[in-house]
C-alpha cells in the first residue's frame, strides 16, 4: 500500500517567509529561494512537506491544489492524528500545538517541518494499539483508496501492512473500508430522562460570589480591580422576583480589563448550583461564546465534568447532519476522489467532537481550505430539512445531544438570537387548554447578556420578518420538497407519511395545504425575476414541476396566446422590484451590482395594493389548513394518549412545533406585513413598525441571481425584546465595556464641585443611565434596573497612543493602501485593521500585502482568506509579527493580550449606515436631536475598536484613525486621560516607532 505513496521520512520542506522561501532538500541542502526558482523545483523534486497547501500555493502565484493535495501538508496529518483539536495553521502555531518550545521554533524555517511530522508521527503510533485502532486501520486503508498522500507513511506508522491480506484487503472480520465513513453506526445514543423539576429560588451572597471568583482566579492570578465588586453587584440578577413579568435586573457597565466574565460566572455558578437551575450566558458574536467556554474551564478543570455541568448552544445550522453525512458517503463513489477524502477527515472528526459544532467549535477552521467549505456544507443541517423523530439517526443527532445536555446543564452559553426565538416561541406557543407546547429545551429563568451594547442589534434581526423571494421558496421548498431537484429535502407529505395516512381529518388539511403552497415562488423564479428587466433575452426555463390542477389558486394572465397560470408570489415580487429600482437613490453602479437598493413602501406603485391583497388571500389558503393540520396532530396526543409509543409521541410533538415555528409564524407575518400595503402611515405620527422595499444582488453571484423582498423592523426592537423576556426571566444581568456614551456622562472638574456643578453632574449621569437603559430595552421593564459602573483597571493614559492621520484623500484607495503599509511596518507587525466596508479592506490587502509579506509581515484578512473569524484571530494571536484586515465582528469581542495587537488601525469614522432604517429610527428615537443620535452611535463603535488595543497591565499599543474629516465631538469615544494628535502620516509613523520601540513612551 505504502510504496504508491510519498514517504514523508526522506521528504523535502518548505515554508514561507519574508525573504521568499526557505527549503530543506531531500538531501539535506537549506535554501532560500525566489517563488520562480521554488516553482520550477516543484515539478522535479520529490512531494515536499508544507504547511497549509492553499496558504503556500497563494504565496508561489498558483491555485491552490484541491485533493488529493501533491504536497504533504502537515495540517491533514494533524487532523487525521489530533481530529477536534483546532490549531492555528501555521508552522509556528503547529509547533506551539506540539508541544515544542519556543526558542527552537524560531523563525519557522523549513527544518522545523520533519520534526514537527516525527512529534505527529510518535502521537499516531501511540494510537495503533488503542481502542480507534480498528477504526483508524479502515479509515486509513479507505483514504489510500482515494489517493490521500499521506496514507503510505500513516499506514506504515499503525503497521497496518502487516495486517492486510494478499490483495491489500483488511480481515473479514474487521471494519471495512467503506464503514469507517459510516460513523452513525457507532456514535452514541442520548436517552431521555425525568424533566428536570423547576429550580430553587435562594437568593446568593455578594460574599458567596467573591468566595467563588477567589477559588476561580487561583493563586498568582492577575488582580483586577472592581471584578470582585462587579461579581458582588451582579449577585442581585439572581434575587427572587417579587411580582410576574418583574424580573430583576442588573445593568452593569464594566470597563475593558475588568474580567467580567469571570465576574459573572461565580454568581451565576452559585446560584446554578444551590437552585438546581441553568443560567443562560448570551452574546452576541461568536469570538465570546468561545472565550466564555474556556473560562469555564476554571470552574470544571476536568472535561467529563465540565461537559455535564456546561453547554455551548447554536442554531442547527451550525451543526453536522448525520442524513447528510450518510447521503454523502452513499454517493461519494459516483463523485471526485477528493469529496471521499473530505468525507473521511469528517468522520475522524465527527468520532471524536465535543458536539458536532462545524462553525466556531472543534472542527479547524482552516479544514474548509483544505478539504472545500461545499463538503462541510454538504453535511450541515440545513436549514427547514431537519426531519426531527422521522430522521433513522434522531437518537444519534449531535442537535439532540446538546438540546438534552443543555436541560440538565449549570451554564449554557448561547447567543442573543437564540434566546430571543426561544423565549418569543415560548410565550406565543400556547395549546387549547392554555398550557404551553411541549418545548426543545426547559424555558431559563435567570439570564446573563454579555455584549449588552448589542441587544437592540440581535433584537432588530430576531424580530424582523421579510416577505422576500428567497424566504417564500425556502418554504416552499420545506412544504413541497425538492420538485426535481438533486436535494433530499423531503416535502411535509414524507416528513408526516405514516402519522397522516389513513386519518382522513388530518390528510385533509395536509393537501389543501400542499395545494395553496404552490402560491409560493416556483422553482427558478430568480432568474424569471431577473429577465424582467430584458425582455429581449430568451424566456426562461418552464417551472421543474407540473402546474397545479386547480387553478382557483392563480389568476389567468389575459391577452396571452395561451393560458399561463400566474404565481401571485411571482406577481408581487415583480412590482416590488419594479417599485425599487423606478425610486431607490443609487449612488453608484457598484452598489448596485453588489449591494442593496432600497426604497419606501409608500406610496404604492400601480397595481401593487391589488397584488398584495391577492397574495394575501394566497397566504391565508395556505396559513389555514397548515393551522388545522398542526392542532389535530397535538390533539392525538390527548385522544390517544394510551396507544401512542414514545417515538410516535415525540415526532408528532416535533412536527408541531416545526408547523408553528417554520410555517404558521412566518405566514402570520407575511399577512400582517401585507394588511399594511392598504394602511400608509399618518404624517406627524410616531409608528410602530418600520415597512420598506429592498432588493438584494448577492456579491460574486450571477448578474440575473437577485432577491427582492418587503421588510417590516420593529421602530425599537427593544420593545418585543422586553416583552418575551418579561414573563421567563426571573433575573438578567446585561453588561457590556460600553452600555454608555462618554459624551453623556458627567464632567467631573478637578477642584471640588460646587452645589450647583454637583447638581448638573447628576443629570449628565441620570441621562446617560436612561440612555443606556433605552438602548438596551431596560426601560421597558416594569421596575427600574440597579445600576453599576465599574471603571477600566489601565492606565490609557501610559499604554497608549492615539493618533488621527490628517493629511490622507479618504476617497483614494491607493493612499489609504500606502497608509495602512506605512503604519503597520511601523508597528513591526501586531497590527489590526478595521474596515467599514469590505470593498475597501480588499482593495487594501490586493495592494498592500506583497510590501508587507516582503518585510517579514504577513498579513490575513477576513473575507479573503477562506478560513473562519476564529481561525485568523488564532493566527494573528500566535504569529506575533503578523498583521489582520477585518471588518465590524474583528471590532468586537476579540481578545488579544500582548504584543500580538499593538495597533489598531480604523479607516474611517464609523458612520451609521445611511438606509431607511435608520433615517425613520433617527427621526423618531433622537429626541429631535439626529446628529447626537449619529454621534452616539459612531463613539460607541470607536470605543469598542479602541477596547480591542489593550487587554492587560502590561500591553502597550496605538489606535489611529485615518479620517481627517473626524470632528473633535466624536472624541469623547477614548478613555480619560487619552490625548488625540493629528499628524500627518509620516509623523504619525515616526510617533508609533518610537513608542513602540523596548524602551520607548
Amino acid at each position: 500500500m505504502q510504496s504508491s505513496f510519498p514517504s514523508a521520512h526522506d521528504a523535502p520542506a518548505l515554508t514561507a517567509h519574508h525573504r521568499g522561501f526557505s527549503l530543506l532538500t531531500e538531501d539535506g541542502e537549506f535554501l532560500t529561494l525566489p517563488a520562480q526558482e521554488v516553482r520550477e523545483r516543484l515539478h522535479t523534486m520529490p512531494c515536499p512537506l508544507i504547511v497549509h497547501a492553499p496558504s503556500i500555493a497563494r504565496k508561489l502565484g498558483m491555485q491552490p491544489p484541491g485533493q488529493p493535495s501533491p504536497w504533504l501538508d502537515l495540517l491533514e496529518l494533524y487532523a487525521f492524528v489530533y481530529p477536534a483539536t483546532p490549531v492555528a495553521p501555521t508552522p509556528r502555531g503547529l509547533a506551539l500545538a506540539l508541544g515544542v518550545e519556543p526558542e527552537r521554533i524560531g523563525q519557522a524555517e523549513a527544518d522545523l517541518l520533519p520534526l514537527l511530522v516525527s512529534l505527529m508521527l510518535a502521537e499516531l503510533a501511540r494510537q495503533k494499539n488503542g481502542p480507534n485502532a480498528e477504526f483508524l486501520a479502515a479509515l486509513t486503508v479507505r483514504l489510500g483508496q482515494a489517493g490521500w498522500p499521506w496514507a503510505g507513511t500513516v499506514a506504515e506508522t499503525l503497521s497496518l501492512p502487516a495486517k492486510l491480506g494478499p490483495r491489500g484487503q483488511l480481515p473479514e472480520e474487521a471494519m471495512q473500508p467503506g464503514d469507517a465513513l459510516r460513523i452513525w453506526r457507532t456514535l452514541p445514543k442520548w436517552e431521555d430522562v425525568a424533566p428536570r423539576p423547576p429550580p430553587a429560588s435562594h437568593p446568593i451572597t455578594a460574599a458567596e460570589a467573591r468566595a467563588r471568583l477567589t477559588q476561580l482566579l487561583g493563586e498568582g492570578a492577575e488582580s483586577r480591580a472592581g471584578q470582585a465588586d462587579f461579581a458582588s453587584v451582579s449577585t442581585a440578577a439572581f434575587e427572587p422576583r417579587t411580582l410576574r413579568g418583574n424580573p430583576a435586573i442588573v445593568l452593569a457597565e464594566a470597563g475593558t480589563g475588568t474580567g467580567k466574565t469571570l465576574g459573572y460566572i461565580a454568581p451565576a455558578s452559585v446560584w446554578a448550583q444551590r437552585n438546581g437551575g441553568s443560567v443562560w450566558i448570551s452574546t452576541y458574536t461568536r469570538h465570546l461564546q468561545r472565550q466564555i467556554e474556556q473560562e469555564t474551564h476554571r470552574l470544571f478543570p476536568d472535561e467529563a465534568v465540565r461537559r455535564q455541568h456546561v453547554v455551548l448552544r447554536k442554531g442547527r445550522e451550525n451543526y453536522m447532519c448525520l442524513l447528510n453525512m450518510e447521503e454523502a458517503v452513499n454517493s461519494a463513489a459516483s463523485r471526485p476522489a477528493g469529496v471521499t477524502i473530505a468525507l473521511a477527515m469528517l468522520a475522524r472528526w465527527g468520532r471524536a467532537t465535543a458536539d458536532g459544532d462545524l462553525t466556531g467549535g472543534d472542527l479547524p477552521g482552516w479544514f474548509g481550505d483544505l478539504f472545500g467549505q461545499g463538503n462541510i456544507a454538504g453535511v450541515a443541517d440545513r436549514r427547514g430539512e431537519c426531519i426531527h423523530g422521522a430522521c433513522a439517526h434522531y437518537q444519534k443527532c449531535f442537535v439532540e445531544h446538546t438540546i438534552r445536555r443543555a436541560r440538565e446543564a449549570d451554564l449554557v452559553i448561547a447567543n442573543h438570537a437564540l434566546v430571543m426565538a426561544q423565549a418569543a416561541y415560548a410565550q406565543n406557543t400556547q395549546s387549547e387548554d392554555g398550557q404551553e407546547d411541549a418545548e426543545e429545551d426547559n424555558t431559563p429563568s435567570r439570564y446573563v447578556f454579555d455584549e449588552g451594547h448589542h441587544l437592540a442589534d440581535a433584537a432588530d434581526g430576531a424580530f424582523s420578518a421579510e416577505l422576500s423571494g428567497l424566504e417564500a421558496a425556502e418554504l416552499r421548498r420545506w412544504l413541497l420538497g425538492a420538485e426535481g431537484r438533486r436535494s433530499r429535502a423531503r416535502g411535509l407529505k414524507r416528513r408526516l407519511d405514516d402519522l397522516v395516512v389513513g386519518l382522513p381529518k388530518l390528510e385533509s388539511p395536509l393537501d389543501a395545504a400542499l395545494m395553496a403552497a404552490r402560491a409560493l415562488p416556483a422553482p427558478g423564479w430568480s432568474g424569471r425575476l431577473a429577465a424582467a428587466d430584458n425582455p429581449e433575452q430568451d424566456a426562461p426555463p418552464p417551472p421543474e414541476e407540473p402546474p397545479p390542477t386547480d387553478t382557483s389558486l392563480f389568476p389567468l394572465v389575459q391577452n396571452a396566446p395561451e393560458p399561463v397560470l400566474e404565481n401571485p408570489t411571482e406577481v408581487f415580487l415583480k412590482l416590488l422590484r419594479q417599485q425599487v429600482l423606478a425610486r431607490s437613490q443609487e449612488r453608484n453602479r457598484a452598489e448596485h451590482v453588489y449591494g442593496a437598493l432600497e426604497c419606501d413602501l409608500h406610496p404604492l406603485l400601480p397595481d401593487l395594493a391589488e397584488a398584495g391583497q391577492a397574495l394575501a388571500r394566497a397566504l391565508r389558503r395556505l396559513a389555514d389548513p397548515l393551522r388545522t393540520l398542526a392542532e389535530r396532530l397535538h390533539a392525538r396526543l390527548q385522544e390517544e394518549a394510551e396507544t401512542l409509543d414514545s417515538v410516535t409521541r415525540g415526532r408528532i410533538e416535533a412536527m408541531v412545533r416545526a408547523l408553528r415555528r417554520r410555517a404558521i409564524t412566518r405566514l402570520d407575518a407575511w399577512i400582517a406585513m401585507l394588511d399594511a400595503l392598504d394602511h400608509p402611515p399618518e404624517p406627524n405620527t410616531t409608528p410602530t413598525h418600520i415597512h420598506f422595499l429592498r432588493l438584494d444582488r448577492r456579491e460574486r453571484q450571477r448578474m440575473g441571481e437577485q432577491d427582492v423582498g418587503l421588510h417590516r423592523h420593529w421602530l425599537d426592537p427593544t420593545i418585543p425584546f422586553a416583552s418575551v423576556m418579561a414573563m421567563p426571566a426571573q433575573g438578567m444581568l446585561i453588561t457590556s465595556a460600553t452600555l454608555r456614551d462618554r459624551s453623556d456622562t458627567p464632567h467631573i472638574p478637578q477642584h471640588a464641585p460646587d452645589t450647583a456643578q454637583q447638581e448638573q453632574m447628576a443629570e449628565e449621569a441620570e441621562r446617560a443611565w436612561e440612555a443606556a437603559e433605552a438602548r438596551t430595552g431596560v426601560s421597558h421593564f416594569p421596575a427600574p434596573a440597579i445600576r453599576a459602573s465599574l471603571t477600566s483597571p489601565f492606565d490609557y493614559a501610559r499604554q497608549t497612543r492615539t493618533f488621527i492621520v490628517n493629511d490622507l484623500d479618504h476617497n483614494s484607495i491607493t493612499d489609504l493602501a500606502a497608509a495602512y503599509r506605512t503604519l503597520f511596518q511601523a508597528s513591526g507587525g501586531g497590527g489590526l485593521g478595521l474596515f467599514t466596508a469590505i470593498s475597501r479592506l480588499r482593495g487594501v490587502h490586493n495592494r498592500i500585502a506583497p510590501a508587507l509579506e516582503e518585510s517579514g509581515l504577513p498579513l490575513y484578512a477576513q473575507h479573503v482568506d477562506a478560513m473562519d473569524n476564529t481561525t485568523l484571530v488564532d493566527i494573528f494571536r500566535t504569529e506575533e509579527h503578523a498583521c489582520l484586515l477585518g471588518t465590524d465582528a474583528m471590532r468586537d469581542g476579540v481578545d488579544v493580550p500582548g504584543n500580538a495587537l499593538r495597533l489598531v488601525v480604523f479607516e474611517r469614522v464609523p458612520w451609521p449606515r445611511p438606509d431607511i432604517l435608520h433615517r425613520e429610527r433617527r427621526i423618531h428615537l433622537s429626541g429631535g436631536d439626529t446628529t447626537g443620535y449619529d454621534d452616539r452611535i459612531a463613539r460607541l463603535k470607536l470605543r469598542q475598536a479602541f477596547g480591542r488595543l489593550i487587554r492587560s497591565q502590561s500591553d502597550r499599543g496605538v489606535f489611529v484613525l485615518l479620517d481627517r474629516r473626524t470632528p473633535t465631538r466624536l472624541l469623547s469615544a477614548f478613555p480619560t486621560g487619552v490625548e488625540v494628535q493629528r499628524l500627518g502620516l509620516a509623523e504619525t509613523a515616526r510617533q508609533i516607532e518610537s513608542f513602540l520601540a523596548p524602551n520607548g513612551g
